[in-house]
């Protein structure tokens, strides 16, 4: 097992195995690919065939290389072709039956020093192993879809693996040019470990009705910024296979979070399980194909607000109470977008300075070009900062941005009711805390909505508008139609806790803690495979760090206390990390170190 791995067998021709094949022959690897279907073989070969192609007219490959690499391919229906491979790695279904059949075949038809990979995500490689004749050379190569540009490949062994597998495996993956990640046998190992309780998440939110598809898709992409929405990526990995890797998550975990929402079963059992059907959350072209078509649940086209919407109330100047960084990246937008806008802090001094801070944002968007000079000298002229929330007596919106704490808000709510006019629209930012607390602060609950822009709020696309049981149509109206001519996505939310984004995103944080707290993996580990292995812009311990632990403890606790349910308690170590001060960057020390600049 101490020599390079030149040899590799691939079996199971579908989209990964055909990707795993393309990724080894571009790497100068021969490459037997191995399927029962010959169709699914001449598959293979035709993809490959044209992925080289492309790979050429885009100058990744010379044609001689192509032609080389195409000419180390051949194809076959028949195991006992994988005799003189090196190395064999199974793609096939994701059924341990299946796979258990196909390692004890290949116990019979490989060389004693060959080494079995599995490409499962779900199933037990130890299980897998422990069947074989030989378990010691049995491990898992994770693969991430699409093969040939995601970098991760998890290698997984089991207790019965040997350490030279695993360090020939390692090499190869990076002689490939990917990342290997060194992982211990359980279901979803890192990467789909985290990233599937979110997307059984999003799934049930669907299925509550709470948000529509489009809606949750277009909060994680534009307030996250992920590459795929949630339910779009499901259809996209197939609901058959979430499912199957979930009740394997279930089963090891016996977290509710993991326990595959029912939808997932409803679309599996009835064929629609995605892309590869034609049809899942989302209806597409044709089987295969990436293009959705409208279907009875796409919404009409339609300029805000439809009939029966409420007409929007006229909004012609806005208050923005607060002074810190979200306060001034609203007040920005909004003096972009040409409204008059007060800012009002606990001090003249204070608003003087979000003013200024304001300024500071203006000209580095001057400078990097994204704006004009009169555009800003307009903005900083609409702009007036003021020491008390009096001056939002003409004001016709006023949203607050002031600190995360339910009694902090509910008394500024209670003093914009008495300051601002009749008929004007009071708006809260909050992340987290219920908008109608802060409603019934008021004489005029029907008047509050929640408007929950994302940090920081002149860049970040997205506004959460979150109506409460007690806010009227033509409030609901106002701030959607506000919301356009800032240039902003808002998507509909109910009332509740972390509202879709925050919903999502922290249990999905909250269990990347519990993995570092069971020693499962590092933190540079888990960060690693989610942006490698998930194609996500920051890590989950990168995140946390720049969100603050505090504010991620706090958004956590309110999620447990909203929902009861034990898979969303805090995990104690971010706890312990909260009370020793170590925060994140703000204070220098969070899950990793920060130097000040």
């Amino acid at each position: 097992m101490g020599t390079p791995l030149r040899s590799i067998a691939v079996v199971g021709l579908g989209t990964m195995g055909t990707g795993i094949a393309d990724v080894l022959l571009r790497a100068g690897r021969e490459v037997v690919g191995i399927d029962v279907s010959e169709s699914a073989a001449r598959r293979a070969v035709a993809a490959l065939a044209a992925s080289t192609a492309r790979a050429v007219a885009r100058g990744h490959l010379s044609e001689a290389e192509r032609r080389a690499a195409l000419g180390r391919f051949r194809t076959s229906v028949d195991l006992r072709s994988a005799a003189g491979a090196d190395l064999v790695i199974e793609v096939v279904t994701e059924e341990y039956e299946t796979k258990r059949r196909v390692f004890a075949e290949l116990d019979d038809v490989v060389r004693p020093t060959a080494i079995l990979a599995t490409g499962t995500n779900a199933l037990s490689v130890t299980r897998l192993a422990a069947e074989s004749r030989h378990p010691e050379r049995v491990l898992g190569m994770h693969f991430f879809n699409p093969a040939p540009a995601m970098k991760l490949v998890e290698v997984v062994s089991s207790v019965l693996t040997s350490p030279a597998a695993v360090a020939a495996v390692t090499e190869l993956a990076r002689a490939l040019g990917k990342e290997p990640v060194a992982v211990g046998d359980r279901p979803g190992f890192v990467a789909d470990g985290l990233l599937f309780g979110y997307l059984n998440q999003a799934a049930a939110m669907y299925e509550s009705r709470y948000a529509s598809r489009e809606d949750i898709d277009a909060a994680m992409r534009l307030g996250c910024g992920l590459p795929m929405g949630p339910l779009a990526l499901l259809d996209l990995i197939g609901i058959d296979t979430a499912r199957t890797v979930l009740d394997a998550m279930y089963a090891d975990s016996h977290d509710r979070l993991h326990a595959p929402a029912p939808i997932l079963r409803q679309l599996s059992d009835a064929g629609l399980t995605g892309r590869k059907a034609g049809r899942g959350f989302y209806a597409y072209a044709s089987p295969g194909s990436a293009e959705t078509v409208p279907d009875a649940w796409t919404p009409a086209p339609t300029t805000w607000p439809p009939a029966g919407a409420g007409t929007p109330r006229e909004v012609r100047s806005v208050g923005v109470a607060g002074s810190g960084t979200m306060a001034s990246g609203i007040a920005e937008v909004f003096a972009k977008a040409g409204y008059p806008v007060v800012i009002a802090a606990r001090s003249p001094e204070k608003a003087e300075a979000a003013t200024a801070r304001i300024a500071a944002s203006l000209a580095r968007s001057v400078g990097r070009g994204r704006l004009t000079a009169a555009a800003r000298d307009a903005a900083l002229a609409g702009i007036v900062p003021a020491g008390s929330l009096d001056a939002f007596a003409d004001v016709d919106l006023a949203l607050e941005a002031v600190a995360e704490d339910l009694e902090v808000k509910r008394q500024l709510f209670g003093t914009l009711d008495k300051v601002c006019k009749p008929g004007a629209v009071l708006a809260t930012t909050t992340s987290s805390l219920p908008v109608v607390a802060c409603a019934r602060a008021t004489s005029r609950p029907q008047d509050v909505i929640g408007m929950h822009f994302f940090n920081p709020a002149p860049a970040m696309k997205l506004v959460e508008v979150v109506r409460t049981v007690l806010t009227a149509d033509d409030v609901h109206a106002t701030v959607r139609a506000v919301t356009a001519t800032l240039k902003k996505h808002p998507v509909d939310c109910g009332d509740r806790a972390g509202f879709i984004v925050n919903a999502l995103l922290f249990p999905y944080l909250n269990n990347a803690v519990k993995m570092v707290e069971q020693h499962y993996a590092t933190v540079d580990e888990i960060d690693a495979a989610i942006k490698l292995g998930g194609g996500y812009p920051m890590g989950p311990f990168e995140l946390l760090d720049v969100v603050g632990l505090d504010v991620s403890l706090a958004i956590e606790k309110v999620l447990h206390r909203e929902f009861r349910d034990p898979g969303l308690a805090p995990a104690p170590l971010l706890e312990h990390l909260v009370a020793a001060g170590c925060l994140g960057r703000k204070t220098g020390r969070g899950f990793r170190e920060h130097v000040s600049r």
